[in-house]
C-alpha cells in the first residue's frame, strides 16, 4: 500500500462534499441549533467550517483544527476574501494529543461541535502500522473472552466521539457528527448507561455509497447536551433522509436498545429469558482441516485433497448460507473432536485411527490457529460443543441474513446436523418438542418483539443476545380453527 492510500485510511481522509456539510447544517438550524462557537476538530479542507459560517451568522467563532498543514493551506486560500473568515480561526493540532480542557477554557456560550471523524477501526489501523489512536484504553469495558474475539475492538469515531462528550461536562451545546449508524448507536447506548444529560437525539440516515462511495451504513448523529439540571431523556429520533420530518422513536429500556419503542411495550410481557439457550455452532478455525464435501470421488477436504475417514467423528454440516437461503442438505461434513469443551482428544487414536492420523497429518496448520481460545486447550480442539450439540433436532437462524426467519432441522443420516459459527440454534431430544417451539417463535407475538429489537443495517443484525430475551414459553399455542403453518424443514 503506498503513502497516500495509508494516510487516507490512517486519518479518516474521505473529505465530505459540500453539497451535504451544507444540507447537514441547515438541518441543524431547522432544529433550532444556533451556537455562539462552533468547533469542528478535524476540518480537512474545511468543508463543513465554510458551511458552518454561513448556516450559523449569529456564531462568533468557528475553530478548525487539523493534523494537515497542507489541508490547512487549501482551506485559508478559500478564505481569502471571504467575509465570513473573520470569524474563523485554524488551527494545526492532532485530535488524540490535544489539550482539549484547555482550550474549551478559552470559550463560552453554547457549543456546536461537527464534522466527520475517521471510519477506521482500531485494527484497521493496526493492518497499515497507523498511530492516529487514543491513548490505551478500554472504553467499553470488555474484558476475558469478549476482548480475546474481538469485542474490544473499536472504531476510532467512537472513542474521539466519547472524549467530546466529556467537553459538555457542566456545559451547554450540541454535537453533529457523520459516523457509521452502528457507531452512533454505541455512543447513545452510552450515553444512557452513564445517564450522560441528553435532552434530545436523532439520527439522520445518509446515502455513503452516493456521498463518500463507501459500502457502510452512515447517518449523521445529533446530540443536544444540557449543561445544569434540565429534564433530559435517552430515546431519540431515526430518520430515513435529511427530509423525513416524522421518525421513528428508539430507545433504551431495562438495558436493551430498542429500535420500535412502540412495538416493544406492546410485547414486552415476552422479554425474559428464553427457556434454551441460543448457541452458536461449532468454531473450529481450519475450514480447509475441517469440513468436507462427498464427491463422486469420496470425500475431500477444503484443499481438494481425498481423504479416508471413520464415520465416528464426522458429522453432516450446513453453513450459514444454506440456513439462511433455506438450502437443504448438500453433501457436506465437519469433523467434530470432543463432545465437550476441553475434553481429551487422543482417545481418537484407538477409537478412529485413520482420524488421528488424518489431523496429525494437518497438526502444523492446526496447531497455527490464530486465535488465543486454542492454546491452552488440548491438540485438535474446536469450541460450541457440548451435549446440547449432538441432539437430533434443532431450530437454526442465520444471524447474518437481514430476515428473521428460523429453520427447522433434522437429523442427516441419523447423525445430529452441526452448524458454522454464523447460526444460532436450539436442540431437541424429540421432532415434537422441536416443532412446538418452531410454532411458539413463528407466532405473530414473538415475530414483531424480536423486530423491535434486530436493527436491520448492522453486520450481524440477529444476536443470540436478543434471541436469549423471548421467552417463548409465555407464548400459547392455540391450534383450533387456524392453518397448520408451512415447516420450512432443511432436513
Amino acid at each position: 500500500m503506498n503513502e497516500k492510500r495509508k494516510r487516507k485510511i490512517e486519518f479518516g481522509d474521505f473529505q465530505t462534499p459540500d453539497s451535504l456539510t451544507q444540507e447537514v447544517c441547515a438541518r441543524l438550524s431547522v432544529l433550532g441549533i444556533h451556537p455562539d462557537i462552533v468547533i469542528e476538530p478535524t476540518c480537512g479542507v474545511g468543508a463543513f467550517v465554510l458551511a458552518a459560517a454561513e448556516a450559523f451568522p449569529s456564531a462568533r467563532e468557528i475553530l478548525g483544527f487539523e493534523e494537515n498543514d497542507e489541508y490547512l493551506g487549501v482551506l485559508r486560500a478559500k478564505l481569502e476574501g471571504n467575509s465570513n473568515g473573520k470569524r474563523i480561526r485554524l488551527e494545526q493540532a492532532n485530535f488524540f494529543s490535544t489539550n482539549w480542557r484547555e482550550k474549551l477554557r478559552q470559550v463560552s456560550g453554547t457549543l456546536l461541535v461537527i464534522g466527520n471523524f475517521p471510519w477506521v477501526t482500531n485494527s484497521g489501523q493496526a493492518a497499515i502500522g497507523g498511530t492516529n489512536l487514543p491513548g490505551k484504553m478500554n472504553i467499553m469495558n470488555h474484558s476475558g473472552f469478549d476482548a480475546i474475539s474481538g469485542k474490544a475492538n473499536f472504531d476510532i469515531s467512537e472513542a474521539m466521539l466519547l472524549e467530546v462528550l466529556r467537553w459538555f461536562q457542566g456545559r451547554t451545546g450540541d454535537v453533529a457528527m457523520l459516523v457509521k449508524t452502528a457507531v452512533a448507536r454505541k455512543v447513545l447506548a452510552y450515553a444512557a448507561r452513564q445517564n450522560l444529560p441528553v435532552r434530545d437525539a436523532l439520527l439522520i440516515k445518509i446515502d455513503a455509497k452516493k456521498e463518500f462511495n463507501a459500502a457502510v451504513d452512515a447517518s449523521l448523529l445529533v446530540m443536544r447536551l444540557a449543561g445544569g439540571a434540565e429534564k433530559f431523556t435517552h430515546d431519540y429520533s431515526v430518520f430515513e433522509d435529511m427530509h423525513d420530518k416524522h421518525g421513528c422513536r428508539v430507545g433504551h429500556r431495562g438495558g436493551l436498545t430498542v429500535c420500535d419503542l412502540d412495538t416493544f411495550e406492546q410485547f414486552a410481557f415476552l422479554v425474559g429469558e428464553s427457556p434454551q439457550k441460543w448457541r452458536s455452532g461449532v468454531k473450529h478455525d481450519a475450514s480447509a482441516i475441517m469440513e468436507f464435501t462427498r464427491t463422486g470421488r469420496g470425500l475431500e477436504n477444503g484443499k481438494g485433497e481425498l481423504v479416508d475417514l471413520e464415520m465416528e467423528y464426522l458429522y453432516p454440516l450446513l453453513k450459514g448460507s444454506d440456513v439462511g437461503g433455506g438450502k437443504p442438505g448438500r453433501e457436506k461434513f465437519v469433523l467434530v473432536t470432543q463432545h465437550v469443551v476441553g475434553e481429551a482428544t487422543d482417545t481418537i487414536r484407538s477409537r478412529a485411527p485413520k482420524t488421528w492420523a488424518y489431523l496429525e497429518r494437518h497438526v502444523r496448520e492446526l496447531n497455527a490457529r490464530g486465535s488465543t481460545i486454542y492454546e491452552k486447550n488440548p491438540p485438535f480442539s474446536v469450541f460450541g460443543v457440548g451435549d446440547y450439540a449432538f441432539r437430533p433436532w434443532r431450530i437454526a437462524i442465520c444471524g447474518l441474513y437481514k430476515i428473521l426467519r428460523f429453520r427447522l432441522v433434522g437429523p442427516i443420516e441419523n447423525r445430529p446436523v452441526m452448524f458454522d459459527d454464523t447460526v444460532y440454534y436450539l436442540s431437541f431430544a424429540t421432532e415434537e418438542e422441536a416443532v412446538e417451539t418452531y410454532e411458539r417463535l413463528n407466532s405473530d407475538s414473538a415475530m414483531r418483539l424480536l423486530t423491535s429489537l434486530i436493527f436491520w443495517d448492522e453486520k450481524r443484525p440477529i444476536k443470540t443476545g436478543i434471541l436469549n430475551l423471548l421467552d417463548w414459553s409465555r407464548i400459547g399455542l392455540d391450534r383450533q380453527g387456524s392453518q397448520p403453518r408451512q415447516m420450512e424443514l432443511l432436513a
